[in-house]
């Protein structure tokens, strides 16, 4: 599927900001089940400095800096991927073998899947989430069995409520309210695993969605999208170098991702991956405008003008 994404993002200062570094992660990744054919990178007032890195993770991630006082910034992400629908998870390795393979050993193999057995600064590890997520975890299930009966169990326990939570509320007060958006699902879902002792990582990108029959598909009404992705090592000892797999599920939705998502970025949790953040002087009190939209590329390109108010990424 060849899927053409649109991101826009409108701050308004007052009074005027003087100067401002920033750094972005809005590029989608290229990988196995996707391709970037095209991305660019639009911000209004020009930067005095822009250069793009990768970070640990092999995120695209652009820093840029502004030293003119400016009302106003503008950035502008555009990108065309060619999406695949990803090999399925079949790997039958049980979840408690997979918990054994990452408890600490002195002198045990590295394996660059244990960094996200840990916590991070928005997934706590605490027994509340091991007591939800007992019912799915029974003795000598799966882990991928384990794992998507979780991620049912959250889809069915919890409203999607966009008024419910911030960008910092803790994962365990999400839980605990039963309310949330995608970020707080996926949190919560990587607190679950990693509280088991698992292996699970955040992912950011977005999520081609439908109008309902006979509606136009309107610019700017989709947003940024959160999911988890599961890591299932292959069967055997811990010292092993064959590969294992990650296995994205996507809690918000109830559903293993497929060719309608795009990838953006991976970490930890959200703080990883934030699509835009900086720091400013100047501009005391400042009014934020986000605008996404996920569309084929056999429809008709949207002009930056039509991009129309939209809610806040990654919420």
């Amino acid at each position: 599927m060849l899927l053409r994404v649109t991101h826009q993002t409108r701050y308004n200062y007052s009074p005027p900001v003087e100067t401002a570094q920033h750094m972005t992660h809005l590029k989608p990744r290229d990988g196995t089940s996707q391709r970037l054919l095209e991305h660019a990178l639009a911000i209004t007032p020009l930067p005095d400095q822009l250069n793009e890195t990768r970070d640990v993770y092999g995120n695209a991630r652009t820093f840029f800096s502004l030293q003119k006082s400016h009302d106003e910034l503008v950035i502008l992400a555009r990108s065309t991927v060619q999406t695949h629908e990803p090999a399925p998870c079949t790997n039958e390795v049980g979840w408690e073998q997979v918990r054994e393979r990452y408890r600490y050993r002195a002198g045990g193999a590295w394996d660059p899947a244990a960094e996200f057995v840990f916590p991070s600064i928005h997934v706590a590890r605490h027994d509340e989430f091991a007591r939800y997520a007992r019912a799915s975890f029974k003795a000598g299930a799966p882990l991928i069995v384990a794992a998507t009966d979780l991620m049912r169990g959250i889809h069915a326990d919890m409203s999607y409520d966009p008024e419910s939570t911030e960008i910092n509320t803790p994962a365990l007060e999400a839980l605990r309210q039963r309310k949330g958006v995608c970020q707080d699902f996926a949190h919560i879902m990587i607190a679950c695993l990693r509280t088991l002792g698992l292996p699970a990582r955040y992912v950011s990108g977005y999520l081609l969605t439908h109008p309902p029959p006979g509606q136009p598909r309107l610019v700017g009404a989709d947003a940024s999208h959160a999911w988890v992705s599961v890591y299932l090592p292959p069967a055997g000892d811990r010292d092993s170098d064959d590969a294992g797999a990650w296995c994205d599920l996507d809690p918000t939705n109830n559903r293993h991702p497929g060719e309608d998502y795009v990838t953006l970025a991976i970490g930890r949790d959200y703080s990883d991956v934030t699509p835009i953040r900086g720091v400013i002087h100047g501009g005391a009190e400042h009014t934020l405008d986000v605008a996404v939209t996920v569309e084929p590329v056999s429809a008709e390109p949207s002009e930056p003008d039509e991009i129309t108010e939209g809610r806040p990424a990654a919420r």
